[in-house]
């Protein structure tokens, strides 16, 4: 019986094709300039990036002393300083999944949106949802007289608090839509509370440091 080898060849081919494709990039953001990022690519050694600049299918999109935003296989994602993602190349049916790395006071804080709106997200699991301040959603275009209004306890007491649905969610890779939110009066402005109303619908594992949020289906 004979065998036609280039078969077997496209075969093996599209195989590793398959096997490449089903790999995740990790990135790991060691420091941050303006301009440049020292990046870490898929537990390699860390290597500094210039804007513009492709390293293992990951391209430096910009960089600042705050944050650096990275393109990978069409997608952008935007680190701070310490953060890491696992992207899921390929269209291979993989979970998104997002590592976030604990800064020197064991806080978890990851870069996303809400209603499309980028913002800096603070992982607290002792919140019921995801929590923002009024000025906050004010920007957002969130219109506050169609919310319900109600009131919260808070480190500095009890303030007036709005609850709302927001349309979507995102961070890094995974997307949530109609995630209940909580705007408060008085608090910071510059970031967000990531609560159990996005951390509930994913699975998470803590391993040292390294904080793993995978999506659920």
């Amino acid at each position: 019986m004979s065998v036609n080898r280039s078969y077997i060849l496209s075969g093996v081919a599209w195989l590793l094709a398959a096997a490449s494709a089903a790999h995740a990039t990790d990135i790991e953001v060691a420091g941050l300039f303006n301009g440049k990022a020292m990046v870490s690519i898929n537990g390699g050694p860390a290597k500094v990036m210039a804007v513009g600049q492709t390293l293992q299918n990951v391209k430096l999109i910009s960089a600042t002393s705050s944050a650096a935003t990275f393109e990978v296989d069409g997608k952008k994602q935007t680190l701070g300083m310490g953060q890491s993602i696992s992207t899921a190349s390929g269209n291979n049916g993989a979970k998104p999944t997002v590592k976030l790395t604990a800064d020197g006071g064991g806080h978890f804080s990851a870069t996303g949106s809400i209603n499309g709106r980028p913002i800096r997200f603070m992982v607290d699991t002792g919140a019921t949802t995801i929590a923002i301040s009024t000025r906050t959603a004010q920007s957002m275009g969130i219109d506050l007289r169609k919310a319900g209004l109600g009131a919260s306890s808070t480190a500095a007491g009890v303030v007036r608090s709005y609850r709302v649905v927001f349309d979507n969610v995102k961070v890094g890779d995974i997307s949530l839509n109609f995630v209940e939110g909580t705007i408060l009066d008085g608090m910071q402005d510059d970031f967000a509370l990531l609560g159990n109303s996005f951390l509930s619908r994913l699975d998470m594992k803590r391993e040292g440091t390294v904080l793993t949020l995978t999506k659920n289906y």
